[in-house]
């Protein structure tokens, strides 16, 4: 499952909130803008919120996330987003919906206001079922059921594919010889536009300075146009980056054109390429290609899982594909892109089944599935022989024929409390320990009794964010009958810094005499005494 975390933006949302996430999207120049739709099919956006970018109605930005009650309900199938930036969504009824920056007429709706909020696009659109989104720059596409590929916007190199450079205020199908084809796929570079039709041909149009449209020349295509190197193809996928295309063909072959500054070719140089060529020849079928407008970044997935990564990782130029310990390619782009944006909408799926851990947590103190149970001050815990053996070394050893408890099925703890007991057998389920710094040194005492070295490191680590002046020199006390030097040394220097308020605490008083002397004498030779 993917990590929606790794994107800086959802770092601050809560564990019940991410777990709500089904497919998120983030976007905008530098990746602060946002949109997920939850399990419910509501949609939420947060962040900068440029040119209006989050759809809100207004021009705030939000570090929390916002609902757009006017998408609610309705399922998203594609979604996509250019530079300035412009959104487009289209729903599983095939409607298309456009907000944001709206300068060259992106947003279709024959104007060139900024669209505050989501508003459905229907101009030249009436009974067209949308399937599929793509955002240039300031540009947009839209790809029909019936394979009709719909194009409105900037124009200036003739992205929009009408024969001029005029801007394109609504939605105009996009002709020429796409006219008797059935289009499959859309895609876009910052001012470019292609298209996979249903037999794997493809056709490029719009700006070809870096060669991206692979037709082995660098001029600008007013209308779509085959590119013939590919022929006798059947291209699977393809990906546009900000000025490079990474086609995948049904054999698992890789090809890529266009810019290569940086390396984002993949040909082992910085060559722009003009036509197709192939690349990772010698690894295992390829099995997806990742791209996007907004970066200089390639990214490509094997048949057996393997992710590797190319271009501009991180301002580093990479000009051959490096293999990554990531499982899927957009891990790439939230850790090594720039801006670290995400190149598709993301399906966050949520997996229905457990991990060894999280099966490990959700035993514990089971009575269904336990075979065997403690009691504590009256109370039960259930637990298994089992894991307890194999996390262990005290229980290792206690269930073995010679020991009186490997036969019984209630063992009784009386030299332990309820709370401290339970903590630590939950650690053993779970590896965390929850509990608040009194009863951390009990568990501590535990842990030393135990010999268990990072249960006894965790407690301390509890004590200390815990230390007060009231019970700061409790924990001394402690820390000294635990043999915690570390814990120790931290308490007794607490105590030093607070030496005035500690001296007035009960705590200080009621002290073994031993300790309090040693103590005294301890703070005399580190002048805490002087005035």
């Amino acid at each position: 499952m993917v990590d929606v975390t790794k994107w800086p933006i959802f770092s601050l949302m809560g564990l019940e909130e991410l777990s709500m996430i089904r497919k998120a999207c983030v976007f905008g120049s530098s990746a602060n803008e946002a949109v997920y739709v939850t399990h419910d099919d509501e949609v939420f956006v947060l962040g900068l919120n440029c040119s209006n970018c989050l759809g809100t109605g207004d021009s705030q930005s939000t570090i929390v996330p916002k609902k757009l009650d006017f998408l609610n309900g309705r399922k998203i199938v594609s979604l996509s987003y250019g530079s300035g930036p412009h959104v487009l969504m289209a729903t599983e009824d095939g409607e298309l919906f456009a907000w944001g920056h709206n300068g060259y007429s992106q947003l279709g709706n024959g104007t060139t206001n900024q669209g505050v909020a989501p508003v459905l696009v229907s101009a030249n659109m009436l009974n067209k079922k949308v399937v599929e989104v793509a955002c240039g720059s300031h540009h947009s596409m839209a790809l029909t059921d019936s394979g009709e590929v719909y194009a409105w916007g900037y124009n200036n190199c003739g992205q929009v594919g009408s024969g001029s450079t005029a801007n394109q205020p609504t939605p105009r199908r996009v002709s020429s010889c796409l006219q008797n084809k059935v289009a499959v796929g859309i895609v876009c570079g910052q001012t470019s536009s292609l298209a996979v039709v249903d037999n794997g041909e493809v056709y490029g149009w719009g700006y070809n300075g870096n060669g991206q449209l692979g037709l082995g020349n660098n001029g600008n295509q007013l209308t779509p146009c085959r590119l013939v190197a590919l022929q006798g193809l059947c291209v699977l996928q393809i990906v546009c980056g900000y000025a490079h295309c990474l086609a995948l063909s049904d054999e698992g072959v890789l090809y890529a054109w266009g810019s290569n500054t940086y390396g984002q070719l993949g040909t082992g140089n910085k060559s722009n390429q003009l036509s197709p060529v192939q690349i990772m020849s010698e690894k295992e079928r390829i099995v997806e290609v990742a791209a996007c407008h907004s970066t200089h970044t390639s990214a490509a997935k094997t048949q057996s899982g393997q992710v590797y990564m190319w271009g501009q990782c991180r301002g580093q130029s990479i000009v051959l594909p490096h293999l990554t310990h990531f499982s899927c390619t957009d891990d790439v782009f939230a850790c090594f892109a720039t801006p670290s944006v995400m190149w598709r909408l993301l399906s966050v799926e949520h997996d229905d089944f457990l991990t060894v851990a999280q099966s490990l947590k959700k035993e514990f103190d089971n009575p269904e599935t336990a075979d065997l149970k403690f009691c504590i001050d009256g109370k039960y815990i259930y637990v298994h022989k089992a894991v307890l053996k194999i996390r262990c070394e005290h229980f290792r050893s206690m269930f073995q024929s010679h020991w009186t408890e490997d036969m019984k099925e209630v063992i009784e703890v009386d030299q332990f409390s309820y709370p401290v007991y339970r903590s630590f057998l939950e650690f053993l389920y779970t590896d965390h320990v929850e509990l608040p710094p009194e009863d951390a040194i009990g568990l501590l005492d535990l842990a030393t009794s135990y010999c268990e070295n990072r249960l006894k490191r965790l407690c301390q680590h509890i004590i200390k964010r815990g230390i007060t002046v009231e019970n700061a020199f409790s924990l001394l006390s402690a820390a000294v009958r635990y043999d915690a030097e570390d814990l120790e040394e931290f308490c007794f220097k607490f105590c030093v810094n607070h030496m005035t308020e500690v001296t007035q605490t009960a705590a200080f008083w009621q002290i073994d005499g031993n300790l309090l002397k040693d103590f005294i004498c301890r703070a005399s030779r580190c002048g805490a005494f002087r005035n």
